[in-house]
């Protein structure tokens, strides 16, 4: 999840977004790129731009005959969610190409640069970092074993950018901000006052998406309350079931799993009780055979914005040293949508979305409280 991740504060284990499968077609040119200035001292040969490097040979970086992808991620990649989204497309690349894709999952932070030092000594081209908590792998990209190799992070609210490698930028306050609105018309139709808040540790990145979160809620239900719980443990099921109850006691009448693995725990208590549930990166809106039904997808995951990285990497045009953005209401994701909006509900978070991405919302103002 979209964690400075979303995104999230770096060497955290994170899970949701912070940042999103996209809905509609992504897009691969980004409104803002932003360059680092220098040569990255790692990697293949490049050729220096005004807007990054851009490494020799790409996507066969180390020109060895053939092209693979080394994954790495901090979270489950078998979630149906945020961690999830960033294999999906990293397969669906490699299936359509004929490329390898290597996937290393579940790491803890404390390992990340070793984990990435084995990935470069089985001979990748790029290196694909799925959340910011493994930021710390990045610091091998300059070490010999790693000459040859491309590096792509999925940076939520950023890290410091350097010639050796690029990232995908989103921003809580947009994303959350809209959550918040959708979960406020829900709130508004059903007659609630109360909307629950359940992640894992409390962190100020954690903490930030609930202030944004509320501040969207409270544009629509003015004194509505949000209940937040924080379990510890983006992937505990069992704390997070209990915080679910917990909060459908209190009275909450929609719910926010801000989780990993166990999102879908406590969305299937949520949906026993008629609650609606958000998704925390991912658009699932379309039936799920057996499964669970969310009322809100609210879409900023890693696998949508790095479709767009991959598609230049293809194409050998995937630079180093530049961050792209990717804004709510400019580009196709991030997004949200209400899966069944009801009267004029979706008319009004959609022009609110428009609003956000056009200026005239300033967002960071109001999740500030300063309009």
């Amino acid at each position: 999840m979209r964690r400075k991740v979303l995104r999230a504060v770096a060497g955290l284990v994170i899970a949701p977004g912070l940042l999103l499968t996209a809905c509609g077609e992504t897009q691969t040119d980004s409104p803002k790129a932003t360059p680092a200035a220098g040569r990255s001292s790692g990697g293949a040969a490049t050729t220096t731009q005004a807007d990054g490097t851009l490494p020799a040979g790409e996507p066969d970086v180390n020109g060895d005959g053939k092209v693979v992808i080394g994954v790495m991620s901090p979270g489950d990649t078998k979630d149906k969610g945020y961690y999830q989204s960033f294999v999906d497309e990293s397969r669906k690349f490699a299936d359509e190409n004929d490329w390898k894709l290597t996937i290393v999952d579940k790491i803890n932070p404390a390992t990340a640069v070793q984990q990435a030092r084995n990935l470069c000594l089985q001979r990748v081209d790029l290196i694909a970092i799925g959340a910011s908590e493994l930021k710390d792998a990045l610091s091998a990209s300059t070490e010999p074993q790693c000459k040859g190799v491309a590096w792509y992070i999925s940076g939520g609210q950023g890290v410091k950018q350097t010639p050796a490698f690029t990232q995908s930028l989103d921003f809580i306050n947009e994303s959350l901000y809209a959550a918040g609105y959708a979960a406020g018309l829900i709130l508004k139709e059903n007659g609630g006052k109360k909307a629950g808040y359940i992640t894992g540790p409390d962190l100020d990145f954690a903490r930030a998406v609930a202030k944004a979160y509320k501040a969207g809620i409270k544009a629509v239900v003015p004194d509505a309350e949000l209940v937040e719980n924080y379990t510890g443990d983006f992937n505990d099921s069992g704390k997070a079931n209990e915080a679910a109850n917990a909060q459908l006691s209190q009275g909450v009448k929609v719910i926010y799993p801000y989780l990993g693995g166990a999102t879908d725990s406590v969305t299937r208590i949520a949906n026993k009780k008629g609650v609606p549930a958000l998704t925390p990166g991912t658009d699932r809106c379309a039936p799920e055979p057996g499964g669970v039904k969310y009322a809100v997808s609210v879409v900023f995951s890693p696998g949508a914005y790095f479709a767009g990285a991959l598609k230049d990497f293809k194409e050998g045009t995937l630079r180093m040293g530049v961050a792209r953005e990717w804004h709510l209401g400019k580009d196709p994701v991030p997004t949200v949508k209400l899966c069944e909006p009801k009267g004029d509900q979706a008319e009004k978070l959609g022009k609110l979305i428009e609003d956000i991405g056009s200026g005239r919302l300033n967002v960071d103002d109001a999740v500030a409280g300063k309009r």
